[in-house]
């Protein structure tokens, strides 16, 4: 499913319209964005939780000319799937 899909099925369970789906859409994913730029966490109860992780700086390998690279530290976004996700799933 896209973004595209998603406003649609949004609009039909809802029963708005595909703008104002797009419009709640588009502000959920800002307000997560926002939080996780400030290292805070978006927990979403019965599907899951935004967090920042921090990925270690390391060495790896450039795949064309098999030399050692320096690669840097780095935030980075992680989900948790909630209990009531990982169930409807399985």
């Amino acid at each position: 499913m896209n973004k595209t899909e998603l406003i649609d099925h949004i609009a039909k369970s809802a029963d708005l319209s595909k703008a104002a789906s797009a419009r709640a859409l588009d502000a959920l994913i800002g307000a997560v964005k926002t939080t996780l730029k400030k290292n805070g966490t978006v927990t979403l109860v019965g599907f899951g939780t935004f967090s920042v992780g921090k990925r270690a700086a390391r060495t790896g390998r450039n795949p064309r000319t098999g030399e050692a690279i320096k690669i840097k530290s780095a935030k980075v976004p992680k989900f948790k799937p909630g209990k009531a996700l990982k169930d409807a799933v399985n």
